[in-house]
């Protein structure tokens, strides 16, 4: 049996390859196959394949998945959707190419991987667990966020509503990370201001993927047997904490 995790090429997906791979057989899908064997290299086991493909292509990705499933002849009894496409765009700079793209990433590609897995003639029946990357963003919000914030609040309630339909045969469960450091937001924290600004209202500190990969293998783990539609957050105290910082 394998785990499909998709953005593996990099930040949490990557980090999540490696943790996962020690006790996992794993499929490592992003854009970029050339970083997919980085990662792949980075990993603790032999028993890792690849599938390269860019999620913004909703169009064709039931029939890809599909036909790599079975050229590959393989058993997928979980799923971590870490592929993520996060702008900061304000209203005032926002188009449909920005809504689609994020959309297509963030949230239509998931429903449509897991629909496939989920499928007895495609899959056999194999899927058990399913874990999405989502933000604590998701039920808050921030400026230039619209885009990004809307489409994670989308994927919680994806995974609430197939966590419901998919019972009692699949567990789908999101996990939402505050501020990390990863390949997505390094620009963002390269500014000092801004780095500044989330250590002081982080209690715990700024995160890492790190912080992500042990509650993920938890989840897609038989010990999490009775648990299903549930966000969880891991922000560092981000959302708990109302302290007012003047300094």
């Amino acid at each position: 049996m394998y785990t499909l995790i998709t953005g593996a090429s990099s930040g949490v997906g990557r980090e999540l390859a490696i943790c996962l791979s020690q006790t996992r057989s794993l499929i490592l899908s992003g854009r970029n196959t050339e970083r997919l064997n980085e990662t792949k290299s980075a990993c603790k086991n032999n028993d890792i394949l690849l599938w390269p493909y860019d999620l913004e292509k909703t169009d064709r990705l039931e029939a890809e998945l599909s036909a790599w499933i079975k050229e590959n002849n393989v058993q997928i009894d979980s799923f971590v959707h870490c592929a993520g496409l996060m702008k900061m765009v304000p209203l005032r700079a926002i188009n449909y190419e920005i809504i689609l793209n994020t959309y297509s990433v963030n949230v239509f590609s998931t429903q449509l991987i897991i629909k496939t897995l989920a499928s007895r003639k495609i899959n056999g029946g194999n899927l058990k667990a399913a874990v999405f990357i989502s933000s604590n963003i998701s039920n808050r919000g921030a400026a230039a966020f619209s885009a990004y914030g809307a489409s994670k609040a989308a994927l919680d309630g994806l995974a609430r509503n197939l966590a419901a339909e998919l019972a009692p045969n699949i567990r789908v469960n999101s996990v939402l990370p505050g501020g990390m450091i990863t390949e997505m937001t390094k620009d963002m924290f390269a500014d000092e201001n801004m780095r500044n600004m989330f250590n002081k209202n982080y209690p715990l500190g700024i995160g890492t993927p790190k912080d992500i990969a042990p509650l993920v293998e938890f989840l897609l783990s038989d010990k999490s047997g009775w648990i299903t539609g549930q966000q969880f957050v891991v922000d560092g105290g981000r959302t708990i904490d109302i302290t007012e910082r003047k300094d």
